[in-house]
């Protein structure tokens, strides 16, 4: 069996000012794509894998059009050029969002269906925080979505996914996708499956797939920072007993419906001021602030200095802040070099609504790297130890701190634009700290504009009654 794969994966905050361009992008291509370890469990399948182009960046603002365009034209040249095809499967994340564009993920799934035709069947998998559509439905066979949050399930969708592929094509059995879409939209940091009611919900998922004739339930949280008509929780289920599938469909998406007031925030949230505070008078450690209204992993622009500012206003100690996105001070530090003076105006120089923090710092370590944009710097101003970076990019992992000389387990307070906090960071906080802050990814999402909102939509309505309406894929319909 022949099966192609492909993809586009990203998430994107319709709020956020700044592109998402090619040089934001991983970008794998043919063969190599085997032997990434993004890629290698496909290696294990009984298959003949036809990699054309896969496209993977942290979350940001929309997709330039113009490379957005270019590489559909290229995934789709691919298809065209691998001669007989059994299969395709597409690794997306599902909140993309083009310039120019609603339901980005919608148009790159029809125009793959155009190319293939009707009878290769098609498998994706999701981010649970992508975007559902009808006509994403309509063009797929099979799919799936993760299952925890923070992602420590990523591989096991993907592999799930394929594995339902190479069973279609092996028994000849061709399941077809219900959904059922549901007037929710919250953010992640409020639907963490590592706290109640998120985290039963999820475990129980699988119970859906133990009739005979349902393949994979899946449930979307969806994506609040997109401001576009598919926005919405949704369940999707795979297989191939319709009445089951209405069943298991219609169960999942009241359940959710019937929690919807209960998903709360999992740690201690407060303002920036608040949270500041209650790191510094904290008698354990490391105290971590996530600052959620920056979140670069959430769409956020990644370069406001509030915290910044308030934690050097009160004098805090101890501090190791990672990290703000400021190309001019990165190389102005760069240009120092370790041990010297710099005058810098930190922060704003992406999101004009950012105040930038005016400061005096020494440089005290240096992150080389081949290619400017890649560059990284430490700076020491008064008790806080701040990251700067050259790109947007979060700072999860232990890794990310030791190769910069810092060790977040030894600091005060621990500072990172974040929502939930990482596998590698939760265990770390004590205590743990949410600032509720301003950006493009506001925890506030009451407060966001919705212009593309066309039905009554928990949080933003509240006074409404609804219940669950399954709809089959047009494949299905036949």
């Amino acid at each position: 069996m022949r099966i192609a794969v492909a993809g586009l994966h990203t998430e994107c905050s319709t709020y956020n000012p700044v592109l998402a361009r090619e040089a934001d992008f991983r970008v794998l291509r043919g063969p190599s794509m085997l032997k990434n370890a993004y890629f290698d469990f496909l290696t294990h399948f009984p298959a003949e894998f036809v990699t054309i182009l896969h496209a993977r960046a942290i979350a940001g603002g929309p997709v330039e059009r113009a490379i957005y365009e270019r590489w559909k034209g290229e995934i789709l040249d691919g298809l065209m050029a691998a001669g007989t095809l059994d299969g395709v499967y597409l690794a997306l994340h599902g909140a993309m969002f083009v310039e120019g564009m609603f339901d980005a993920e919608g148009d790159l799934i029809a125009a793959v269906r155009g190319v293939v035709g009707p009878d290769v069947l098609i498998a994706a998998s999701y981010d649970l925080h992508g975007n559902i559509s009808q006509r994403i439905v309509d063009n797929l066979d099979m799919f799936s979505t993760y299952r925890t949050a923070p992602h420590i399930d990523i591989q096991d969708t993907m592999r799930r996914s394929v594995t339902m592929l190479v069973r279609a094509l092996r028994t000849g059995v061709r399941p077809f996708l219900v959904w059922a879409p549901v007037p929710v939209l919250l953010p992640g940091e409020r639907t963490s499956t590592q706290d109640e009611p998120a985290r039963t919900f999820y475990t129980t998922i699988h119970e859906a797939e133990e009739p005979t004739g349902i393949w994979d339930a899946s449930f979307q949280v969806g994506y609040v920072w997109a401001d576009e008509p598919r926005a919405t929780a949704c369940a999707l289920v795979t297989g191939t007993d319709g009445a089951a599938m209405e069943l298991a469909a219609t169960t999942l998406a009241q359940g959710y419906w019937d929690v919807r007031e209960q998903f709360v925030f999992g740690p201690k949230t407060g303002s920036i001021e608040e949270c500041v505070d209650w790191a510094m008078a904290a008698t354990t450690g490391p105290a971590v602030i996530a600052e959620s209204g920056d979140n670069p992993t959430g769409g956020g622009v990644g370069d406001r200095a509030e915290v910044l500012s308030a934690l050097l206003a009160k004098g805090a100690q101890g501090v190791v802040f990672a990290g703000i996105m400021d190309a001019a001070a990165t190389e102005a530090a760069h240009a120092a070099g370790v041990g010297g003076t710099i005058e810098a105006s930190i922060g704003g120089s992406l999101d004009p609504s950012s105040a930038p923090a005016e400061v005096t710092a020494e440089v005290v370590f240096l992150l080389e790297a081949a290619e400017p944009r890649l560059r990284e710097a430490v700076l020491r101003i008064d008790g806080v130890d701040l990251v700067v970076t050259a790109r947007r990019r979060p700072f999860h992992n232990i890794e990310d701190f030791s190769r910069l000389g810092l060790d977040p387990r030894t600091a005060k307070i621990l500072v990172v634009k974040s929502g939930y906090l990482s596998p590698d960071l939760g265990p770390l906080a004590n205590p743990s700290l949410m600032a509720l802050s301003p950006g493009v990814v506001d925890q506030f999402v009451e407060r966001l504009e919705r212009k593309h909102k066309g039905v009554p939509q928990y949080p933003f309505d509240k006074d409404f009654a609804w219940s669950p309406e399954v709809i089959a894929s047009a494949r299905a319909r036949g």
